[in-house]
């Protein structure tokens, strides 16, 4: 997990020129600019077209519209190669759509990664092995010149909030898989964004650390209130952290339907909703979402299976 000012080093890099022009979009206006403003993200008619060879285009985005509400939390699930990551990394402006506009905040991606007004997570924690939890966390606050009373003050509420107070002075190879992921959320917090991206941020863990991560996060958004972008390839932790679940088509990547999954305020929500019967009816839901009808898992049959 990397913060905006890591993510804006990544951006740096050279990227695949699109295969078209960007078409312009002419910015928002009036009622609309300030709807857009009240809005984590908005995404509008975004496609991303790459180069291939011998000249031919791969299209890894079509016709992409999606709201993203402010303290809400939305999963995108779909097929490998279908353009999830791709959506997000153009959110965060590590990638840069052919068409089409996203505002984040009423800004635009570039500067909202700018301004540090989201977080990003990735699979690995990228945690740099020498330095501590504490000096870890605290980096996006020193490349940003925050003095160092208010980085130690800061440093120390989110190694209270990820839990890992007794840890604070250990390094990474002191730490389990799940621990160093606490020290990367921590980060990617530092600077307080209202906007969390996070690209399958547990799928490397293993499957009870994935679950106790998944009730971690929750509650760290329970309390921070911030909106959460989250890519994902398994169907029950969609269901069991989202608000909404945004299901995508195999590339080139649409927005095929969206399930409202609901299950009460995060706060709230513990391990035995993985028993609830809602919860069962939200995964199937996504499942038929996905694959249709007849995929959903028969009657009786076993609870809690990762149903992908």
């Amino acid at each position: 997990m990397s913060s905006p000012s890591s993510a804006s080093t990544a951006a740096s890099a050279p990227e695949p020129t699109p295969a078209s022009s960007s078409t312009p979009v002419p910015a928002a206006s009036g009622a609309s600019a300030a709807s857009s403003a009240s809005e984590a993200v908005v995404v509008r008619g975004v496609e991303r077209v790459f180069p291939g060879a011998k000249g031919a285009t791969v299209t890894a985005l079509t016709g992409i519209d999606l709201v993203v509400h402010a303290g809400e939390f939305v999963s995108l699930i779909g097929p490998s190669g279908c353009g999830k990551s791709t959506l997000l990394r153009l959110i965060a402006d590590l990638d840069t759509p052919t068409s089409g506009e996203i505002r984040v905040f009423g800004k635009t991606a570039k500067q909202a990664r700018i301004d540090q007004s989201y977080g990003i997570a990735f699979q690995q924690a990228g945690l740099l092995p020498w330095r501590t939890v504490s000096a870890n966390i605290e980096l996006p606050l020193q490349l940003h010149g925050i003095g160092a009373a208010e980085r130690r003050a800061r440093v120390a509420e989110l190694v209270e909030l990820v839990g890992l107070t007794d840890f604070a002075t250990h390094y990474p190879d002191q730490l389990s898989g799940g621990m160093q992921q606490r020290v990367a959320i921590a980060r990617s917090l530092a600077e307080q964004p209202r906007l969390l991206l996070m690209d399958e941020p547990f799928g490397a863990l293993d499957e009870m650390t994935r679950e106790r991560m998944q009730t971690e996060l929750l509650r760290i958004r329970a309390e921070t209130g911030a909106a959460v972008v989250f890519v994902t390839h398994s169907i029950p932790e969609a269901v069991y952290l989202s608000d909404r679940v945004v299901v995508m088509s195999p590339r080139p990547g649409r927005i095929t339907d969206e399930v409202d999954v609901r299950l009460g305020d995060a706060a709230e929500r513990g391990e035995d909703l993985r028993e609830d019967a809602a919860f069962f009816a939200g995964v199937t839901a996504v499942r038929e979402a996905l694959h249709g009808p007849a995929s959903a898992p028969a009657t009786g049959s076993a609870r809690g299976v990762d149903v992908r």
